[in-house]
């Protein structure tokens, strides 16, 4: 059972700027709250409580304005500061004293997640035991990404970083679950040419073993990346859409900890003193009426 989990909100944003030369990436607004909600809601989803956040250096104030401890949301949210990105699988290594002797997930800072029967998937995903398992989504431009090829029984038998021959049209997104060799691994991975440990490189070490497996998006599901202006702006239109037609916020954070039961209506109160006359308070107080 996977009880902890990562965020990695490193990484530059130069692809934001000027927008993120003040502000990191993952705080800027996805419609109606920072993108750092999103995947944080996801961990949440799948009862994963104790969650380390790895955040740029110099950042960390930032992050604690707006997600101090994650006291009032029922769960402990702990943080580190990266002196400099070096590769997807490095947040292991920074993160071996977090994780301990216990399994992880991971999911990238920048990764948006919807879909109707996402939760029940997050569950069964985090009872993983042994190997490591990757979350794909089909794609209609698969060179563009990193993809995978999976056998009947859904074990990935080959990944390829943006192929121009086509081998599958099932995208690497940017969710994972580890058991807990992968700090090992991680420590085994040299870099690149483009000086960063890769997370294809870490994912074939799980493959070379038949330990690696997949978990796949069906119809109906969204997976989003917000890797530039562009895309947060197609994400924060998708948000909108969803939540004033249906009524309901995605990434409810306070939402989610109140129907597992993690916190009580009094925290509620408290969240919407700190978040102060605003929409997303409002939203709070008619949960609890």
């Amino acid at each position: 059972m996977i009880k902890k989990g990562i965020i990695l909100a490193g990484g530059k944003g130069t692809r934001m700027s000027p927008l993120t030369k003040a502000v990191n990436k993952q705080l800027l607004p996805i419609y109606d709250k920072p993108l750092i909600f999103y995947p944080l809601s996801i961990l949440m989803l799948a009862n994963i409580k104790d969650i380390l956040i790895i955040v740029n250096k110099g950042q960390l104030n930032q992050y604690r304005k707006i997600i101090p401890n994650g006291q009032n949301l029922g769960i402990k949210i702990s943080y580190i500061e990266q002196n400099k990105p070096r590769g997807l699988p490095d947040a292991f290594v920074i993160g071996e004293k977090f994780i301990g002797k216990d399994n992880v997930a991971m999911i990238l800072g920048d990764n948006f997640f919807y879909g109707q029967n996402l939760t029940g998937n997050l569950l069964k995903n985090t009872k993983l035991k042994k190997g490591a398992k990757v979350v794909l989504h089909r794609v209609p431009r698969p060179e563009l990404f990193g993809v995978a090829k999976i056998n009947k029984k859904n074990k990935i038998i080959s990944i390829k970083e943006k192929p121009k021959k086509f081998l599958s049209d099932l995208a690497i997104t940017g969710l994972y679950f580890f058991d807990n060799n992968v700090v090992k691994f991680s420590k085994k991975l040299k870099p690149s040419k483009r000086g960063e440990v890769e997370i294809v490189d870490l994912l074939n070490l799980y493959r070379s073993k038949n330990q690696l497996s997949a978990d796949i998006i069906g119809r109906g599901g969204a997976w989003l990346d917000t890797g530039s202006i562009d895309d947060f702006y197609k994400t924060s239109a998708f948000v909108s859409a969803i939540e004033n037609r249906q009524g309901f916020k995605i990434a409810c954070l306070e939402e989610i900890s109140l129907n597992k039961k993690w916190i009580s209506k009094k925290h509620i109160v408290n969240s919407i003193n700190f978040y102060g006359n605003c929409e997303y308070s409002s939203y709070l107080r008619k949960l609890i009426k």
